[in-house]
């Protein structure tokens, strides 16, 4: 389908668009596919398809060719994720305006299905980081992504962004990649060429100020907003900017960007803040628009009320101890018959988000104890934590995607729990029994492909 005649004329006096480059691009089928990787998963064997590294951001790299993602293990084992390349233009962002206090808390407050949250949690290595997502089954889907990434640092929640109202001036950061007509997706998925609509634009602006307006009370004050959009429309970019300043109180802040990268900077037209927009004529990425607000002024987060949280007994935790070498600097929580583990300074924290949100996870799920036995996560296999005490056991990449498979799997190890590997990095459980071997990944993330 050709791009919308509408969506061509509302763009001809903004800065930086080539309407013959933009259709040319469009008509072309060119794709662009990139990956970023995990800073502690870190592997070779993805070298083979590398062609260049994402000038903004350390980690990213483009491919020379789409592989089968859903056929590779390693994408399950989250030595990477797949993100478009000009979404990760938040690591630069985040390097030139923020900087990494142990103290920090971060929200991401559209998170699924995670790209963006696996970025903040590569950054913010000793912050905290909730990442939001308002629709349940996405927020599923962000669970998946950000327990492959393995960061222990994390909590999900479920909740509309106006429940974040209750926490004034709680958060360092918010990261809002709004919801959007979509139209710098337009190459990677013509589909959506077919839903864009000038209507659906105002809608989206609308919505958009509601979120917002929603949620900046949570950012305390001299703390970062950062705003994204996937859309070409100035109503959902450079008017929003406007917007903020004006009736929100934000100011811009400025971020140095090189010329060579082909990011095109903007201003809005009632306030002049600074925007960045990405064309995929100019860069290699699909279209974007990224700006970067402090907020002026807030009241000083109150004192918050905690919830009381179940602590596994003393025979739960000599247990947990004795199988699971969980660090002396982190608590051990339950969340149903699950014991999860979250670093002891952000234990505070956590009892205060649970006390006024609804959380899907927090920190890892080390494993549940049953009579007198404790039955690992498939969390904690994924997770950072050190987990030299099990006996593991590498596979060759049929044998990994049986086992991704759920289904059996033959190998020589010791009776016992056992971590399967593929190219060193631990991909689950299984449980070696003297007469079979059984597989212990989760259900529900199997792989159905063959």
């Amino acid at each position: 389908m050709p791009v919308p005649t509408r969506l061509l004329e509302s763009l001809e006096k903004v800065n930086g668009f080539d309407r013959n480059s933009f259709i040319k691009l469009h008509n072309s089928g060119e794709q662009v596919t990139s990956i970023r990787l995990n800073p502690f998963k870190p592997v070779t064997a993805t070298s083979e398809w590398v062609a260049e590294q994402v000038k903004w951001c350390p980690y990213g790299r483009y491919l020379l060719e789409r592989p089968s993602f859903t056929l590779d293990p390693l994408f399950h084992a989250g030595a990477y994720y797949v993100q478009e390349a000009s979404s990760m233009f938040l690591w630069h962002v985040l390097q030139e305006t923020v900087q990494k206090q142990a103290s920090c808390k971060v929200l991401d407050l559209c998170a699924a299905p995670g790209g963006k949250s696996t970025l903040l949690a590569s950054y913010f290595t000793e912050g905290l980081l909730v990442a939001n997502e308002v629709i349940k089954s996405r927020a599923s889907i962000l669970v998946e992504n950000l327990t492959k990434w393995g960061a222990d640092q994390v909590i999900v929640t479920n909740n509309d962004p106006s429940h974040f109202q209750s926490l004034p001036g709680y958060f360092d950061v918010i990261v809002v990649d709004a919801p959007c007509s979509g139209s710098g997706l337009f190459r990677k998925d013509p589909a959506a060429i077919g839903e864009w609509s000038e209507d659906n634009v105002q809608l989206c602006s609308q919505r958009q100020q509601r979120i917002l307006a929603d949620v900046l009370p949570a950012l305390k004050e001299n703390g970062v907003l950062i705003y994204a959009t996937c859309s070409y429309s100035p109503e959902e970019d450079e008017s929003i900017a406007d917007w903020l300043i004006a009736e929100m109180d934000m100011e811009s802040i400025p971020v140095a960007v090189p010329a060579s990268w082909g990011i095109v900077e903007t201003r809005s037209p009632a306030r002049d803040a600074l925007g960045f927009r990405f064309y995929p004529d100019k860069i290699k990425g699909e279209g974007f628009f990224m700006s970067v607000f402090r907020k002026k002024s807030g009241s000083a987060s109150p004192r918050l009320k905690e919830q009381v949280l179940t602590l596994p007994s003393k025979q739960e935790l000599a247990q947990i101890h004795h199988f699971i070498p969980v660090p002396d600097t982190y608590t051990l929580f339950k969340q149903l018959d699950v014991a999860r583990a979250i670093k002891t300074e952000w234990f505070p924290a956590l009892q205060q988000l649970a006390k006024h949100l609804y959380i899907k996870k927090a920190g890892i799920a080390t494993g549940t104890v049953k009579g007198k036995d404790v039955i690992p996560s498939h969390e904690l296999a994924m997770s950072l934590l050190t987990l030299d005490g099990f006996s593991s056991v590498e596979l060759t990449k049929e044998q990994s995607l049986q086992y991704l498979r759920r289904k059996e799997i033959t190998v020589e190890a010791p009776n016992g729990w056992c971590l399967v590997r593929f190219e060193g990095l631990p991909m689950g459980w299984i449980k070696v029994l003297p007469n079979r071997i059984n597989n212990y990944y989760p259900a529900e993330w199997r792989v159905l492909k063959e």
